[in-house]
């Protein structure tokens, strides 16, 4: 199905205002140019519904100027060395590159996702996926559904850092990683951090995607990295680090749809093994109706093996299916994705809230006690 040029726009204005304002100022001044120039905002309307999102576009550009990297662009590209901020001369030498390499953007756009594997949400992910490690005392298995290339599987490897106001500091993972992370944290009223395990045993690691991405495979990797916002190189060099760290532990990954194929990626994890599916971020990309059927996917699957959900998603589009009511949670709200926690024991669902965190996982503020 396409997509109309009206919900292009209004999305590029969205992703412009909301979504890039205090975090990427130059994928905020491109994107709200963009809602207001048809010829560029076309270009999008190369892909099908939910993945018509303005990261796609910036993406393919971002992709393109890779390969030229002395383009008078890159300028405004720290991702590619680039120093300046955006002023009078960005949008219209953007709009020159675009429209000169349209036929290469709209093959981008019309066969590609976007697929950013942000490694920084696992430091949001880890307190809950530990948490529950270390109530089940014993090994687990990890199936991260949306999982791109599965960096995030890795999060057993990672040590994390977070830091409180006033300087107190609470650590947690391996002490030597190669990926280290920092996530500011707050507390909310009442709310007690749970005390993390040194070590989270992982005896299987498996991601479902429609398009799996081989880390490996620096093609596929240059894919990935021209999804990361161009003006935050720093979360590239993460995400080139975990894709190294990633070789000496690969997971499984497993092509296939994120309801219908379920079943058959969870089946690669021993039945003996407690289960926990996590997601970050990637049910928007299912059309609403799906989500639903995702849900009923999940409790289907707990009926015949002990399973668990960690979500950090916006609670409109994850939670709200399984706790309604809790509408204040939602992204359009706060700006931030909610971690819940999802059990589905003796046919009876429960969900917890467990925390509010920024999308890309730099800050969250913990909510459970």
């Amino acid at each position: 199905m396409t997509t109309s040029l009206d919900t292009v726009r209004e999305r590029l204005r969205r992703f412009a205002e909301y979504e890039a304002a205090e975090s990427s100022p130059l994928y905020s001044h491109l994107a709200e140019q963009a809602a207001n120039d048809d010829d560029v905002a076309q270009l999008l309307t190369a892909a099908a519904g939910n993945d018509a999102h303005p990261t796609l576009l910036l993406a393919a550009a971002h992709r393109l100027l890779q390969t030229d990297p002395i383009h008078p662009l890159t300028r405004y590209y720290p991702s590619l060395g680039g120093l300046d901020g955006p002023d009078d001369r960005t949008w219209p030498l953007f709009r020159q590159f675009v429209l000169d390499h349209a036929s290469e953007m709209r093959e981008l756009i019309g066969t590609r996702f976007t697929q950013t594997n942000e490694v920084r949400r696992a430091a949001v992910l880890y307190p809950a996926v530990a948490s529950l490690a270390k109530r089940l005392r014993g090994p687990i298995g990890l199936l991260e559904v949306g999982c791109s290339a599965g960096l995030l599987l890795g999060m057993d490897t990672f040590s994390y850092r977070y830091l409180l106001d006033g300087g107190e500091q609470i650590t947690a993972g391996p002490a030597r990683a190669a990926v280290g992370l920092h996530c500011a944290l707050a507390l909310g009223p009442e709310a007690v951090f749970p005390t993390l395990p040194r070590k989270v045993t992982v005896s299987a690691r498996v991601g479902l995607d429609r398009s799996p991405v081989d880390a490996s495979d620096e093609e596929e990797l240059a894919w990935l990295e021209a999804c990361v916002w161009a003006d935050q190189p720093d979360r590239i060099r993460l995400l080139r680090t975990a894709a190294a760290a990633q070789r000496r532990k690969p997971p499984e990954l497993v092509a296939g749809d994120a309801v219908d194929d379920l079943a058959t990626a969870a089946a690669r994890v021993p039945e003996e093994l407690p289960l926990v599916v996590f997601t970050s971020w990637a049910l928007p990309y299912l059309p609403a109706a799906r989500r639903d059927d995702f849900v009923a996917a999940l409790a289907e699957l707990a009926s015949r093996r002990r399973l668990w959900w960690v979500a950090m998603e916006d609670y409109a589009v994850a939670l709200h299916h399984v706790l309604p009511g809790r509408d204040e949670l939602s992204y359009a709200a706060t700006g931030r994705a909610t971690l819940g926690v999802v059990s589905f024991e003796g046919g009876e669902v429960n969900a917890r809230v467990e925390a509010q965190a920024v999308p890309h996982g730099q800050r969250m503020t913990w909510l459970a006690n």
